[in-house]
């Protein structure tokens, strides 16, 4: 058992999962991982998430640490997300993940073919 920001988790994936699970944020830092981008940039990226559902998961990974938002002073005004060290860190979790996928959509694949 662990507590962490005042929520008790039973093992450390529950946390792990916590932060980064969900359909939408681990694309988002895979994406994020490429360059630093605005928030037009990065919708058009992901043309399935509505502008709400971004706005939800960039705040939650900022609040996690996960990206940075720096705002720029200037009208209009401008942001862009980037990736902080922890959110780096990520990206090669995130690989073997992208392989993982590949190498069971490639034994399923051939397994139905049989």
């Amino acid at each position: 058992m662990m507590e962490f920001k005042g929520t008790q988790y039973n093992c450390s994936m529950e946390l792990t999962l916590d932060i980064i699970g969900g359909k939408w944020k681990p694309i988002i830092i895979w994406e994020l991982g490429k360059k630093t981008m605005r928030f037009n940039e990065l919708k058009r990226r992901l043309p399935n998430i509505t502008q709400k559902m971004l706005t939800q998961q960039l705040r939650a990974l900022e609040e996690s640490k996960l990206i940075n938002r720096v705002i720029y002073n200037q009208v209009p005004p401008k942001v862009e997300y980037s990736l902080t060290d922890y959110g780096l860190s990520l990206l090669p979790v995130l690989a073997d993940l992208c392989e993982w996928a590949i190498n069971y959509s490639n034994l399923i694949t051939c397994k139905s073919e049989i």
